[in-house]
């Protein structure tokens, strides 16, 4: 069966690594805060001011004055500490957070990323995925691999207002992974969830990979 949220999520969560700065997008990415692997020390970062998030807390637990970007309830830790969003973003886009795990409505096959509108809906803004697609070192995009209405969300070309372009390293999906070394080589297909075939995933991509026998051999 393809993978649900909080399993995309723990996907996503094997590429931390011990000693790491993280930012979390909202919605699924946020899931990650609560499968980081048993041991590893990894430090969360939120662009409304906040370095050192705990998991998010129990009903009896909640503190409406702690929470993320996206505005959910969240828990700190004794290491935990605040600051303005001029230092938050000097973090951001000074280099210094290794890692960010985004959501999309759409990833192009060049790395692109569209993921703050859509023309015609209302929003407040971009955000921070602007800094953060700039200034991180890694970007994970987690997403449903096709949209409500079916369409590939992995596509030759973006047709969203774009967030960054070429900035995308990994693709985890319900349905796989997608991976590439670097910004010059295609993206790879590196891993399928429990059940899925790679026919499965050719026929809800339109972006062109490079297949799970190559990424094997490779």
């Amino acid at each position: 069966m393809p993978w649900d949220r909080n399993q995309m999520a723990a996907r996503a969560a094997k590429e931390l690594r011990d000693g790491y700065y993280v930012n979390l997008g909202i919605g699924i990415p946020t899931l990650v805060a609560n499968n980081i692997p048993a041991g590893m020390e990894v430090t969360l970062q939120s662009e409304n001011g906040m370095l050192g998030i705990g998991p998010f807390p129990y009903d009896d637990e909640v503190d409406p004055d702690l929470i993320n970007a996206g505005k959910q309830t969240i828990s700190e830790l004794p290491s935990s500490s605040y600051f303005d969003s001029a230092a938050s973003f000097a973090m951001i886009r000074g280099g210094h957070i290794d890692l960010t795990v985004l959501g999309a409505m759409e990833v192009s096959a060049a790395g692109d990323i569209a993921n703050w509108m859509i023309p015609g809906k209302m929003v407040k803004g971009m955000g921070g995925a602007m800094d953060l697609v700039a200034g991180v070192k890694k970007i994970i995009v987690v997403m449903e691999h096709v949209s409500k209405n079916g369409d590939a969300k992995f596509i030759p070309e973006c047709t969203l207002p774009l967030t960054g372009k070429n900035v995308v390293d990994m693709i985890v999906t319900d349905l796989c992974v997608f991976q590439r070394p670097d910004h010059q080589s295609p993206f790879r297909l590196i891993e399928l969830a429990p059940g899925v075939t790679e026919e499965e995933v050719a026929a809800k991509t339109t972006a062109r990979y490079e297949g799970l026998a190559a990424a094997v051999a490779g």
